[in-house]
């Protein structure tokens, strides 16, 4: 693709996020969510594969169904109440079609189906934005019309998403597939809080996206697409690996990694509101996340592959690394414990 192609196709991405970010109206804010979604498509089939082809197609069409859906309980709301405006849903009709559709196009379970498919069939970078930067504009607005919601629909929405996002990753061998379903467990938890606490809802969200572009950009530097080939990470970039496993700990929340962080937060929020069995079953439920990063992180440093490889030999190879990124992610990743009191008085 060419490079002003590319800038224009990025551009459009960002403004179509910002417009949704900054609106208090339905249609610019839906009309943002286009942006979005249109700018995305030719970045996901830029490498003409059939797969990427499929895999746009099906993105799509998911979110033209969720952009339809917000639009109905948009218009449903200005014929009760009146207003276009985004925070005032007074019937829970269209406040419950609103959730569940900015749910289908994060990917949230029960309508999840969708997200592992796509992400497999991309390739590790459009991967990368489909996971993190896709996410922020319906985040948004799911935050702001989260007060309007009945909290059971999004708290059995965020525990289902949970539980699913686990048991979905264990029998996995594809990584980019485990990493989609790492994406719907972290925003189940951040959907448990985003009622109770939006701030500390938002902080989940920034630490999920820090974390997750540092694996991302991890496996493309080792170009690694399955389990098997991670075990030959070791010999591409020594140093990367050894920062690999602490990263995906950090994303299943293990203390005192930053990934512990929102944990925390959210499930001491959970308990002061009264809400001991959610924080209890979402908690039991990221067991199952963790036993699927355990089998990454044994992949990584506790193996080693067979002596007959029938690729190019990978410590002959000089992958182009730029470590500022990587650097900055990792920091981040791992060390951002101790400003807990900081970042929540910003967010504040």
């Amino acid at each position: 693709m060419h490079p002003l192609t590319t800038t224009y196709l990025l551009s459009s991405l960002g403004l179509g996020t910002t417009l949704t970010l900054s609106s208090s109206h339905w249609l610019l804010a839906w009309m943002g969510l286009e942006m979005n979604t249109l700018a995305i498509l030719p970045l996901m089939t830029h490498k003409h594969h059939p797969r990427a082809v499929e895999a746009t197609t099906k993105y799509f069409l998911i979110q033209a169904a969720a952009a339809a859906m917000i639009l109905f309980a948009s218009l449903t709301n200005a014929w009760f109440t009146g207003e276009w405006v985004i925070f005032q849903l007074s019937d829970p009709l269209p406040a419950s079609v609103t959730a569940l559709a900015l749910a289908l196009k994060m990917g949230l379970a029960p309508m999840h189906l969708w997200l592992p498919e796509v992400i497999q069939g991309l390739d590790l970078t459009t991967g990368l934005v489909t996971s993190t930067w896709q996410k922020l504009a319906p985040f948004a607005l799911m935050a702001q019309t989260a007060p309007s919601t009945d909290h059971r629909l999004l708290m059995g929405v965020g525990l289902l998403s949970i539980l699913i996002g686990g048991w979905g990753g264990l029998n996995q061998t594809q990584l980019r597939k485990i990493l989609a379903y790492s994406s719907i467990a972290h925003l189940g938890w951040t959907l448990l809080v985003i009622q109770l606490a939006p701030s500390i809802a938002l902080l989940s969200l920034i630490t999920y996206i820090f974390m997750t572009a540092m694996t991302f950009l991890s496996l493309k530097t080792f170009n690694c697409t399955n389990l098997n080939s991670l075990t030959t990470s070791w010999s591409k970039a020594p140093a990367l690996a050894a920062m690999l496993p602490p990263t995906l700990l950090s994303l299943a929340g293990l203390p005192p990694l930053s990934g512990f962080m929102p944990k925390w937060l959210m499930m001491y929020e959970m308990v002061k509101q009264g809400l001991q069995l959610p924080a209890t079953v979402a908690t039991l439920s990221s067991l199952l996340s963790l036993y699927f990063y355990l089998r990454l992180c044994y992949a990584v440093i506790l193996t080693s592959p067979p002596n007959v490889y029938t690729k190019t030999t990978p410590w002959r190879l000089t992958p182009f690394l730029n470590p500022l990124p990587l650097t900055v992610l990792s920091s981040v990743t791992l060390g951002i414990l101790p400003l807990t009191p900081s970042m929540l008085t910003l967010l504040n």
